[in-house]
């Protein structure tokens, strides 16, 4: 039976006001990446023959290191990995304090009490706000940004409040923008650097700043990390926790996803202070009987061996340079991150002789319908579209023949600023 006649039964009248009560499922809106989705559909019908450059997913284009993957086959063989993991292996936590230490410089995390797996970072960006939030509590948050971050605050009945990035501000939050009475309510403030979507990364300044704030309104830090190891033209990885005083005021996620193309792997870890780990790995334990071991025992093998991620970040890198020079030879305003796999750059206010474009998710739109390149549009702070490096190509011939391509592409037209 389809959806339609199920909607007629009882059924429809128990969900939770959450996700919509009587009315889930109801609802005629198409959100963004719906949107994406059915334009890609739609070009690939209308143009079968051309070939679709998919820029617009935020996941590695390549597979995980031939040693990863082995290390897997050999782990997942053994039978006593076979069992539940629940809060984690004590290798995996080893392994993860003595990254943090070799990439991050970070000194004196306690494996055992600060540090806890998780199933990849959504997770435990998920989970954290349980160990937290009542009605009427606030969740600070940045725009643009990943909306799961305040998803389920809102679940708990509390109050989510955005601070816009800027590029006047270098897309860092200005916290002295957060009224004082938010402040003061604020019981989670959540931070993501190098920057999803913005490509942006941190300074120590800024850190230090953070951690002053936090303890000055008695606000916990989360700083999503997923890609503090993949950075460019000798920026060095940067963890919060290596800032005096972080370790007392928040934790830290880190994720293999994204810095050892490992995002199917579903493993990272919450890193920092112990009291905030103890309740989170309380919470996951409510929620889920760990990682698979073999996966864990494969992620410490990839951890011990960062010289993998810097392999992956020099790919990007390079795909980063080219990108960027070619937007700009057509008129954008394109400035190369220090980290991520993510460019973002201003959308075009139209095309000479041709459509307007009130929003960068019109010309999202239109990249996709007619040019047959895919992209994330921003519309929370600006208009901005995000091209991600992670673009299917298998060597460096192979990346210049798409960067080529797209400056082919969009040179048919002279679009506006």
């Amino acid at each position: 039976m389809s959806i339609e006649v199920y909607q007629d039964t009882y059924i429809q009248q128990q969900f939770a006001d959450r996700i919509g009560g009587a009315n889930y499922g109801k609802d005629t809106a198409i959100y963004k990446f719906e949107k994406i989705k059915r334009a890609k559909a739609a070009a690939k019908k209308d143009f079968p023959n051309i070939e679709l450059i998919d820029m617009g997913v935020g996941e590695p284009d390549e597979m995980a290191d031939a040693g990863i993957v082995a290390k897997l086959a050999e782990e997942a063989a053994k039978p006593e990995n076979r069992g539940y993991a629940d809060n984690g292996i004590a290798e995996f936590k080893e392994a993860a304090a003595r990254y943090l230490e070799e990439v991050f410089q970070v000194q004196g995390i306690d494996p055992i009490t600060e540090i806890v797996h998780s199933i990849g970072s959504k997770p435990a960006l998920a989970m954290l706000p349980s160990c937290f939030i009542n009605p009427g509590d606030v969740t600070i948050m940045t725009v643009p940004g990943y909306p799961i971050i305040g998803t389920h605050t809102k679940y708990l009945g509390g109050e989510v409040y955005t601070v816009q990035l800027t590029e006047e501000n270098d897309f860092l939050p200005d916290l002295s923008s957060i009224p004082e009475d938010i402040a003061l309510r604020a019981k989670l403030i959540y931070l993501n650097y190098p920057n999803n979507p913005t490509g942006a990364s941190a300074t120590r300044e800024f850190f230090v700043k953070v951690v002053e704030w936090a303890r000055r309104y008695n606000v916990i830090v989360v700083h999503d990390a997923p890609y503090s190891a993949l950075t460019y033209d000798g920026l060095k990885p940067l963890s919060f926790l290596s800032i005096p005083g972080a370790k007392d005021v928040g934790v830290e996620l880190h994720s293999l996803s994204k810095s050892y193309n490992m995002t199917g792997w579903r493993i990272g870890f919450v890193a920092g202070n112990p009291l905030i780990v103890k309740a989170f790995s309380d919470v996951k334990d409510n929620n889920d009987s760990g990682q698979f071991i073999a996966i864990q025992k494969a992620a410490a093998y990839g951890l011990s061996r960062p010289e993998i991620t810097e392999k992956i970040a020099d790919k990007y890198s390079r795909r980063h340079n080219m990108l960027v020079q070619v937007l700009n030879e057509l008129g954008f305003n394109a400035k190369k991150p220090k980290g991520s796999f993510f460019l973002y750059v201003a959308a075009p206010k139209g095309v000479a002789g041709g459509p307007k474009f009130a929003t960068a998710e019109d010309f999202s739109q239109y990249l996709i319908r007619e040019k047959l390149i895919s992209t994330v549009p921003w519309d929370d702070a600006g208009h901005f579209v995000r091209f991600s490096v992670t673009f299917e190509a298998k060597g460096l011939e192979e990346e210049e023949r798409v960067i080529s391509e797209i400056k082919h592409r969009l040179g048919e037209v002279k679009f506006e600023f």
